[in-house]
């Protein structure tokens, strides 16, 4: 994962002040109806480093999900709607932490559009590659979640917020699923996946030998 310190260092001066930043928590009210107090939730203010990462996961999971998106269409297997599903619900999990900790989501609207130029050059060659046969296809997707479970692993790492790690550590246990279920396809039609991102010891305990 490449860090970009400057950008999120801009972000945290622009969303942070001196004392933690107070948020509103997921659209509920400042203020109760029923009780007229503040509604509030304390938000520690997060590191330049960790800002990165939190953008950098965003657009992420998006890839995942444009990409399994496109593949699905073109091939028209369940597995890659399936994923793209859960994928999505990734992509939301990391906007709403966006929203909460006041960061401006770098995430476009397009389909296969990024914001991050490393990661729209990455989903043109995997999607290239992707569309040459369903094997090819599967193990694209296996090396999506192994990029992603390596990059999930280090942001629980690089962070001591409690939210953050709980959020990555779910979407740790997803990718972990999506990796066996796009090895085990493979598997399946005589091929395999060798990982490029996380050791072969940690490749064999997720997905079995």
């Amino acid at each position: 994962m490449k860090i970009r310190s400057l950008v999120a260092s801009l972000i945290i001066l622009a969303c942070a002040g001196t004392t933690p930043v107070i948020a509103r928590g997921l659209n509920s009210p400042l203020t109760s109806p029923h009780t007229g107090t503040r509604n509030q939730v304390t938000v520690t203010v997060l590191s330049a480093e960790e800002a990165d990462t939190l953008l950098w996961m965003r657009e992420e999971e998006k890839l995942a999900r444009d990409i399994y998106l496109r593949l699905e269409q073109h091939w028209k297997k369940p597995v890659f709607q399936r994923i793209a599903s859960s994928e999505q619900r990734h992509f939301d999990a990391i906007g709403a932490k966006i929203d909460l900790y006041g960061l401006i989501d770098p995430a476009l609207p397009g389909l296969g559009q990024f914001t991050d130029a490393d990661l729209q050059d990455t989903y043109t060659q995997l999607l290239t590659t992707g569309l040459k046969s369903y094997i090819e296809a599967l193990i694209v997707g296996a090396t999506i979640e192994d990029m992603d479970i390596s990059d999930l692993q280090a942001a629980i790492e690089g962070t001591e917020d409690t939210a953050l790690r709980t959020t990555y550590q779910n979407l740790l246990d997803g990718s972990k699923n999506h990796l066996r279920a796009f090895v085990q396809l493979l598997r399946g039609l005589g091929a395999d996946y060798t990982p490029q991102y996380i050791d072969a010891l940690l490749f064999d305990t997720i997905v079995g030998v």
